[in-house]
């Protein structure tokens, strides 16, 4: 814990709640986290592709971490407060009491999360319309999106769920509005997963045309009407009960809030680079491609200028950083993916039983497993005959398809922990070419990308760094803070505080972005340069790792079956579709030619 002469004069709390589990951070000035805790969180899974928790669940485990890191520090420098959280939907009646999401009508269990892929039927009737909001999401809305989730919950739990609800919030607005009684929402939020506009507003045609008429009748109260920057300070600060629930003194700045992976974008974007030889040195931040990367990735880039990518979300306008506009590609399930296919492998309890007797996680023992078999050969030669499809969870960038499922090629009989390690790797590697796609998409409509910057919980597996390097061919930037997320967290907190609101510059045009002044009347204060200046000052790189060139050949193959994939996926598709009854026959014969010239492929 911090003390001393040395101790500076303010700290600022984050809290980031992940899909998981619950983590705070207290972390000062210079962006050093100082103490840190984290929590489970319950998850409910009644039938496949429904996925729930507890808004209750969450808010008690926030409640917990958040006292264990302020044990010993002098509460009167804690300057501000900030939230992240998955852009799950939680479901709250007019009295702000929890209502049921499921058909066993559990109130307890009243969120949608992200990764809840229930509302297939309803995405796809929405995509039906191509309604000019969906140009801002790449030409097809998600799933995991907000509208698609709330048209389903109206046609399948009108009576229990729907027509009782008083507020539909995504839950990093939540647990802003749970700290201070505020219920404006984040722009971040509602212009990223609720198809809000930064200029526009809502767009009334959308909603009746999608069938969700409601909200325009009601002036968008259930889902918002007052909409603020993240960053911006809410109303009074927080209230006494909660105060006395998070263990933090009431009335400190809290901070309008981010989705979590836009926190882990603004924790390690803007971090100072010089001396490290990186070609971003001196070049805009818009060259820098943030990779947060946990159960799912998200890739953030930013531009001063809109840019439209088919299949990557955006561009939103002031979305993660103020006064520039935000793409968003990404990965359904990235490290939940990992866990998938290591744990469903025949070697897993060989595998668990020798990573116990080193003490060592599995993964740190199966990257040293691979540099034992690899021998004197790159790593990546070891998958030149294994590839894996990694779209299982449907594919968000830059195909925009959730009814792609993955695939592996080249499978042997054999099931050892050699056997198994490999498919580690070329699962790794197979999630490194999903990105490589998605820098491609976004470079071919005119962004410039020299730099990633990883974060998150995969960041912290060197073979996912390397590996990220090699196939993208570009360097991989390391935070010194690996827990980049709650920095960004803290920064928002630091935001709200005002201790860098040191150029009083407007923060951006307020007739260009429709936000709510009257809950913000120093909004002028909130400056773009000081939100750049809290993230360089707070953001600090740490480790720099370099593509390795000497291993680019051994990605080829990889790299090919990554872009023939989609194609052939489709075409297997329509021949495995094709009627086989006695009383219909195939409009095209199939033969054995026709397998082979489909099987060549991916040799």
């Amino acid at each position: 814990m911090p003390g001393g002469d040395q101790e500076p004069a303010s700290y600022y709390v984050g809290v980031d709640v992940g899909t998981g589990s619950v983590r705070a951070a207290l972390v000062d000035q210079r962006g050093v986290l100082l103490a840190f805790a984290d929590q489970p969180i319950n998850k409910w899974e009644p039938q496949f592709n429904h996925h729930e928790q507890s808004s209750e669940d969450i808010w008690a485990a926030c409640c917990v971490v958040t006292k264990e890191v302020v044990q010993g520090i002098d509460l009167t420098q804690i300057r501000g407060l900030g939230f992240d959280a998955t852009c799950s939907l939680v479901v709250l009646d007019e009295q702000f009491h929890p209502l049921p999401v499921n058909n066993e009508g559990d109130s307890h269990r009243n969120v949608i999360m992200w990764l809840d892929h229930r509302a297939v039927s309803q995405v796809q009737r929405i995509n039906e319309t191509q309604h000019s909001v969906l140009q801002h999401v790449g030409g097809a809305m998600s799933v995991e999106m907000q509208a698609p989730k709330l048209l389903w919950l109206k046609e399948n739990l009108r009576e229990t769920c729907w027509d009782k609800a008083g507020h539909f919030f995504d839950l990093p607005d939540f647990l802003s509005w749970k700290a201070t009684g505020v219920t404006a929402r984040s722009l971040c939020s509602l212009v990223c997963k609720w198809t809000y506009s930064a200029e526009k507003g809502w767009d009334d045609s959308f909603w009746k045309m999608i069938g969700l008429e409601d909200f325009v009748a009601e002036n968008y109260s259930r889902i918002g009407n007052q909409v603020l920057p993240p960053g911006a300070a809410l109303g009074n600060g927080l209230t006494p009960d909660a105060a006395k629930d998070l263990g933090l003194p009431a009335g400190i700045a809290v901070a309008a809030s981010l989705i979590d992976a836009h926190a882990g974008g603004l924790g390690v974007i803007g971090a100072d680079v010089r001396g490290h030889g990186l070609a971003c040195e001196g070049q805009p931040v818009t060259s820098r491609l943030a990779v947060i990367c946990g159960t799912s990735s998200c890739h953030m880039v930013i531009s001063k200028d809109p840019i439209f990518v088919p299949g990557v979300w955006g561009p939103y306008f002031s979305a993660m950083v103020p006064g520039f506009w935000l793409n968003e590609g990404g990965q359904s399930v990235t490290g939940k993916l990992i866990d998938h296919m290591v744990q469903g492998h025949a070697a897993f309890p060989e595998l668990q039983a020798k990573a116990t007797t080193r003490c060592q996680s599995v993964y740190a023992y199966l990257n040293s497993h691979l540099d034992l078999i690899k021998k004197a050969q790159p790593v990546g030669f070891l998958t030149v005959d294994l590839h894996v499809w990694p779209d299982f969870h449907g594919n968000r960038s830059p195909l925009a398809d959730p009814t792609l499922k993955g695939m592996v090629t080249g499978l042997k009989l054999s099931q050892d922990l050699n056997d198994l390690a490999i498919l580690y790797l070329a699962t790794v590697q197979a999630i490194a070419f999903g990105t490589r796609l998605i820098i491609e998409s976004m470079e071919a409509e005119g962004h410039t990308i020299s730099t990633l910057f990883l974060c998150g919980g995969l960041s912290k597996n060197p073979l996912f760094v390397q590996m990220h390097a090699d196939i993208t061919g570009v360097p991989v930037v390391l935070s010194q803070e690996v827990e980049s997320v709650l920095v960004g967290a803290a920064i928002l907190g630091a935001c709200a505080s005002g201790d860098f609101a040191s150029v009083q510059i407007p923060y951006v045009n307020t007739s260009r972005i429709r936000i709510s002044l009257e809950l913000f009347p120093d909004l002028q204060c909130l400056t773009q340069s000081s939100c750049l200046e809290a993230m360089a000052r707070m953001s600090k790189v740490g480790k720099v790792v370099f593509p390795r060139l000497e291993d680019k050949s051994s990605h080829q193959s990889s790299l090919r079956m990554t872009l023939e994939h989609p194609r052939i996926y489709q075409d297997v598709l329509k021949w495995l579709h094709q009627p086989l009854t006695s009383c219909q026959q195939p409009q095209t014969k199939r033969s054995k030619d026709d397998v082979a010239s489909l099987q060549a492929e991916f040799v």
